[in-house]
């Protein structure tokens, strides 16, 4: 008999009604997660949790790539950078290679970063126009 979690019910309604902006930030906060977890289990030399990890991380990656909207150039320079990450993901799982996450980790973070002032800028513009009740 399943059991309701809470956790899980409050998860799903965030999903459901976050903006497109906030699942973006939401899948760039999950592939750092995983790659944090990855990063564990290569320290810990558990291959299985490793790759499960980094699969992970390049599935919210291929997402990322699969939703742009490629009529505007930035986001061809995107996709760019989100073909390198994945590539280099794929390195990390074949050579453990801590250094590579680390790079990785650092663009996903940026682009993080920079998604979630303009998530809160856009918030606040919403907000100064009355676009909230």
């Amino acid at each position: 008999m399943a059991m309701n979690n809470p956790y899980q019910s409050y998860q799903q309604n965030s999903v459901n009604t976050a903006s497109p902006g906030e699942l973006t930030l939401m899948l760039y906060n999950g592939c750092l997660r995983f790659m944090k977890l990855a990063r564990k289990a290569i320290e810990e030399k558990n291959i299985e949790e490793k790759n499960t990890n980094l699969q992970k991380a390049q599935n919210i990656i291929r997402e990322l790539m699969v939703t742009l909207n490629m009529d505007y150039e930035v986001s061809k320079n995107l996709m760019s950078m989100y073909d390198y990450i994945n590539r280099r993901l794929m390195e990390v799982n074949l050579k453990n290679d801590l250094e590579i996450l680390s790079e990785v980790e650092e663009y996903v973070t940026e682009f993080r970063d920079t998604w979630k002032q303009a998530v809160q800028t856009n918030r606040q513009r919403q907000f100064s126009q009355g676009g909230q009740a």
